[in-house]
């Protein structure tokens, strides 16, 4: 797996925050504070939710370093943590409104990403405009690689519900991304000739 989170944390860092040593610490959270804030962003497509979730996604490195037995690589070890309390928040926030997409939204025949030609800044903002739950399982799917089972298994929901959730969301991107603010066409030699 190809993440940011791939950092080479050295057996003696691990062994001081397993001993409670809180400079060890300190340096863990420096290291992995970027990353851990940029999956959960992505997961929650908010920025004061996603320094909350780093804030007690990384203390809980340090209160359970105890339980890291060393048969994965720490960084995953602190990876899987941070996306835990992501998909907690998002489990907790289910009953807040435009969490998911409805079924009645239609899905268009097109097969291929919409984010295979599309400029990153009008992805980001585009993604940003998906319910939580949505851009969580494409988040999943896509860049962490889990399949629909993990996928449902993570969130607590079922493998239809991750597919139907990828589906409509890959649909919704599709047209986000043909339809920008302007109503002009979305593509780079459009907006790079603006």
């Amino acid at each position: 797996m190809n993440s940011t989170f791939c950092i080479d944390v050295p057996d003696l860092l691990v062994a001081r925050i397993q001993r409670g040593d809180v400079a060890a610490f300190e340096q863990i959270y420096r290291m992995f504070e970027r990353p851990a804030w940029n999956l959960a962003l992505r997961m929650l497509g908010n920025s004061e939710d996603a320094r909350e979730i780093v804030h007690d996604a990384l203390l809980r490195v340090f209160e359970r370093s105890g339980q890291y037995r060393g048969s994965s690589p720490f960084w995953g070890w602190v990876r899987q943590i941070v996306l835990n309390e992501a998909l907690m928040r998002l489990r907790r926030d289910r009953g807040r409104p435009n969490q998911t997409l409805d079924d009645g939204d239609e899905l268009p025949a097109e097969t291929a990403p919409p984010w295979a030609t599309a400029e990153s800044g009008l992805l980001e903002a585009a993604l940003r405009q998906l319910p939580n739950t949505t851009r969580s399982v494409i988040w999943l799917y896509h860049v962490e690689g889990h399949t629909h089972a993990e996928i449902a298994e993570l969130t607590g929901n079922s493998v239809s519900f991750s597919k139907s959730q990828l589906a409509r969301g890959t649909a919704r991107l599709r047209q986000l991304l043909a339809t920008p603010e302007a109503g002009e066409p979305c593509s780079l030699s459009s907006r790079a000739t603006a």
